[in-house]
């Protein structure tokens, strides 16, 4: 795990490219893992995607070890002093695993970290060359309806996103970029641009 202060681009003696930590958060149904997967898939980028630890449970059509690795509480325990980050979201724990981050940024690639507000902060402490960029919403009433159409929430489950939602909200302002996911395409090319000027071009 990068030490306190430590620059990500530098915090190897290794020659050549060094990658970047790239923090993408907002709000549950703000589009930030449809983002990442269409950048992922761009030859123009040198990107990889850090694959999170959870405690909650997979999703219709999620992969363990694609998507998430997915833990018992008492698993995720025994990997906490390997994490670069950690956050209890909506009730589930979640983390980033530090040893495979370091092993790609050293190979050159930046690493694209899908991860909460309070991990955004977390690996802004530990790394502080990360860029940290917040995916805003249209507004919160087009969150909602986002929500309700994925079919995947409870009533209550949804009221407390949109609750997280709002606290996030407040605090994108921290972030060093912001892009709203208004157009899916147009959001696409704008973050690949911001990638691109910040370092992560092929």
């Amino acid at each position: 795990m990068w030490n306190e202060g430590e620059d990500a681009r530098t915090g190897t003696d290794r020659p050549g490219r060094v990658g970047r930590l790239v923090v993408i958060s907002g709000p549950s149904g703000s589009g930030k893992s449809t983002l990442v997967h269409r950048l992922l898939a761009r030859p123009d980028l040198r990107l990889t995607r850090s694959i999170s630890a959870t405690t909650r449970a997979p999703r219709a059509g999620e992969v363990n070890g694609r998507d998430y690795d997915f833990l018992t509480p008492e698993e995720f325990e025994g990997v906490r002093g390997e994490l670069l980050e950690s956050a209890v979201v909506h009730g589930h724990h979640y983390g980033t695993p530090a040893g495979p981050v370091r092993r790609a940024t050293e190979q050159g690639l930046c690493v694209a970290l899908v991860i909460d507000v309070q991990g955004g902060f977390q690996v802004r402490r530990k790394v502080p060359d990360a860029l940290l960029v917040f995916i805003q919403i249209p507004s919160l009433e087009v969150l909602e309806a986002r929500l309700r159409d994925r079919g995947t929430d409870s009533p209550e489950t949804i009221e407390r996103r949109l609750a997280n939602a709002r606290r996030e909200l407040e605090l994108a302002s921290q972030y060093d970029v912001q892009v709203v996911n208004d157009d899916l395409e147009l959001a696409v090319e704008q973050l690949a641009a911001i990638l691109t000027h910040n370092g992560c071009g092929a």
